[in-house]
């Protein structure tokens, strides 16, 4: 073997035991090859490949298309906007609170929860709708921005009196 062949090869490439397609010899060469978990085999032979456990993801919901995700982001934005109404309209709400027979005692509380309630109700729609059919989830979501509209940013608006 000349010098530039060394480069080539590797001490013990003649060993029969690493040729490919030779069984392997020990006391387990009856039992059948597997994959790690995880691991999916591909290629020729493939098919002869166990794997020890079902493939990684197959008790998980699919994955949302590029439509849904951007249809949630869409959603939360709608969300963020309404809780920004809120804010906005509930403050300007609250000047005209004391002639409407509202105590500061009980407006201040059902402002906080008027300004929350777009927030709670999308991270509840997206934790409690999460391994279940995406339709389902836009269907929850819809309902809440139906129902969370920001009345008082609508009817006094952000220019006030």
């Amino acid at each position: 073997m000349s010098r530039d062949d060394d480069a080539l090869s590797w001490g013990g490439d003649d060993d029969p035991t690493l040729e490919v397609g030779t069984p392997r010899r020990g006391p387990d060469a009856s039992a059948q090859p597997t994959l790690p978990e995880g691991y999916t085999a591909v290629g020729k032979g493939s098919d002869d490949l166990a794997t020890e456990a079902e493939p990684a993801g197959a008790d998980e919901p699919a994955q949302l298309g590029n439509a849904a995700l951007v249809s949630l982001g869409i959603l939360g934005g709608v969300y963020l906007l309404y809780t920004v109404g809120w804010i906005i309209g509930g403050l300007r709400l609250q000047v005209i609170a004391p002639a409407l027979l509202v105590s500061p005692a009980a407006y201040v509380p059902a402002f906080w929860l008027a300004v929350l309630a777009p927030a709670v109700w999308f991270g509840a729609t997206l934790l409690l709708t999460r391994g279940r059919a995406a339709w389902l989830r836009f269907v929850w979501l819809a309902a809440g921005a139906v129902l969370l509209v920001p009345w008082p940013f609508i009817m006094i608006g952000a220019i006030g009196q």
